[in-house]
């Protein structure tokens, strides 16, 4: 290995030195953020609020002080097509019902999935990964397909937020520590497993109770519609909302990713080994398609009325004051003279991009030729931010960081098709597509 030696040390100090616009950017940054002086204003003026597809849905979520996105971007979705049916003009399902049963079967998961490798060190690679945070907030959309279909759903009136289940640092930490406990204890001679899974799970559903409140077993189904018509069916339990009131299966809605890495073929699907939440649920099962018809399928499922759930990584390029993701907004590179280039595939690679947040797209703008140039997104940041809380994704911006989005069967391809009855191609815990949205 080389070390810095004192003569690079004076010659990179001489080269910076001797740089005026570097002076000019030091000078600039003492009092200025980064972004601000590297903004470019062209962008915003190239990605104006205005889309020639535009779904008029309700108003913006908020998921607080949680790392709920894909759960709040999923039950914005469902809400869509519940309203549509009933003629509501504002409504809410509750992400606290979904949360609760999320919370409890992870931990059921990581308990199972631990014991799989209890012949294995603790600081053996699966471990290490599988202690590094045993249960957070995020998810997929199969982890979503999972628990409605196994809990059903009900309205936010049923089961509203608490304080706890919209801060969840604390409860998490107690939850994961106590899930810690219980490997460590598995692994203690003479171990009872089945008594200290049963406990365990007596425990952590008294924290999440108490933390979340108990879900509802039925509840009245209670709206007033667009026409100011009172209405109410009573006695509906979450599992009959799902089946009656949603109209709709949810297993229609394939896992699309678009992954143009060398250790994914297009037209197969991947999962992800130890990646899930319920146990004998739906398997976390991608479909690896090529950008175009990755793009094409959102934007038909957006033409017939209906928005999109999508997973992307929301942390380049983004302004929560403007409401924009624009992969032109910021120009590093030329205020810091700085080599900032990377594909898809090599950020992917790097681990310098991935999937790490859920919103739902609302609209697109096709330009003359059919082609898209910007996005429209419902967010989950409440409606204090953007424009009340709905954002703009340039097309370049959707390119790169766009990784998932969950589609209608009926809009994929033959060939997309054909590779869903296939059997995955399963990939190591720590692959970039294990990642969660949160």
């Amino acid at each position: 290995m080389e070390e810095i030696s004192s003569t690079l040390l004076n010659e990179l100090r001489t080269n910076y030195e001797a740089d005026a616009k570097a002076r000019v950017v030091r000078n600039a940054l003492t009092k200025n953020d980064l972004n601000t002086i590297s903004r470019v204003f062209d962008a915003e003026c190239h990605n104006p609020d205005i889309f020639s597809v535009d779904l008029k849905t309700m108003k913006a979520t908020n998921q607080m002080q949680s790392g709920r996105c894909w759960i709040f971007s999923s039950m914005n979705f469902l809400r869509e097509k519940i309203a549509k049916k009933y003629n509501i003009k504002e409504f809410e399902l509750s992400q606290n019902y979904i949360a609760f049963f999320d919370k409890l079967e992870k931990a059921n998961w990581f308990m199972e999935c631990a014991l799989n490798e209890i012949n294995n060190p603790m600081d053996s690679e699966k471990m290490r990964y599988l202690l590094s945070w045993a249960v957070g907030d995020g998810g997929q959309w199969n982890m979503v397909q999972s628990l409605v279909k196994k809990y059903g759903l009900c309205p936010k009136t049923a089961m509203p937020e608490t304080y706890q289940s919209s801060h969840t640092r604390t409860m998490n930490g107690l939850l994961n520590k106590r899930l810690r406990k219980f490997v460590v204890d598995t692994r203690k001679e003479g171990a009872d497993i089945p008594a200290l899974k049963a406990q365990a799970l007596k425990e952590i559903y008294s924290l999440i109770a108490s933390c979340f409140g108990l879900p509802p077993k039925e509840f009245t189904f209670e709206y007033v519609d667009a026409s100011e018509k009172h209405h109410a069916e009573y006695h509906v339990t979450p599992a009959q909302f799902y089946e009656n009131y949603l109209g709709a299966d949810i297993d229609d809605y394939i896992n699309c990713i678009n992954a143009p890495t060398s250790n994914k073929e297009y037209y197969k699907t991947y999962t992800v080994e130890y990646l899930g939440n319920v146990v004998n649920g739906n398997p976390i099962n991608m479909l690896n398609l090529p950008l175009d018809e990755f793009k094409n399928a959102a934007i038909e499922q957006l033409k017939s009325g209906e928005p999109v759930w999508f997973g992307c990584d929301c942390g380049p390029d983004g302004d929560r004051e403007s409401g924009l993701w624009d992969d032109a907004q910021y120009d590093y590179e030329n205020t810091l003279d700085m080599d900032l280039s990377m594909t898809k595939a090599e950020m992917l690679d790097a681990h310098q991009s991935a999937m790490n947040h859920a919103m739902m797209l609302t609209g697109v703008n096709l330009d003359e030729n059919g082609k898209p140039n910007r996005w429209k997104i419902e967010n989950s940041w409440g409606d204090k931010v953007a424009n009340q809380g709905y954002f703009i994704g340039s097309d370049t911006w959707f390119d790169k960081y766009m990784y998932v989005v969950a589609v209608n069967k009926k809009f994929l391809s033959k060939e997309a098709l054909a590779a869903l009855d296939k059997e995955p191609v399963q990939v190591a815990p720590w692959d970039p597509f294990g990642t969660l949205a949160d």
